[in-house]
């Protein structure tokens, strides 16, 4: 199982910034999909999550600003994230859920400056 993120980068307060990230080798359709990040000396926090069934949950954080989603034909999850703002930035990683089942891919970097 791999899962591969992309989309990272620095951008200026108020920017936008889109993560992909596909998965492979797993059945895709059935896991519950989720970004985490985690910011220098801080846990890894939960972002946003998708599940099978397309219900979204989101950290208080984020909500009406970020928006995950997935292509089941793409194998693929994104997370759109607008009006970003400085504390935004971490490394932010893909997760897939199914049961006691997770897989984690290796993280992406998204600096916000202000």
């Amino acid at each position: 199982v791999q899962l591969q993120a992309s989309g990272g980068g620095l951008v200026q307060a108020g920017g936008s910034l889109r993560l992909s990230c596909v998965a492979s080798g797993l059945m895709f359709s059935s896991y519950t999909l989720g970004w985490y990040r985690q910011a220098p000396g801080k846990q890894r926090e939960l972002v946003a999550s998708i599940t099978s069934g397309g219900i979204t949950n989101y950290a208080d954080s984020v909500k009406g600003r970020f928006t995950i989603s997935r292509d089941n034909a793409k194998n693929t999850v994104y997370l759109q994230m607008t009006s970003l703002k400085p504390e935004d930035t971490a490394v932010y990683y893909c997760n897939a859920r199914l049961t006691i089942v997770e897989y984690w891919g290796q993280g992406t970097l998204v600096t916000v400056s202000s």
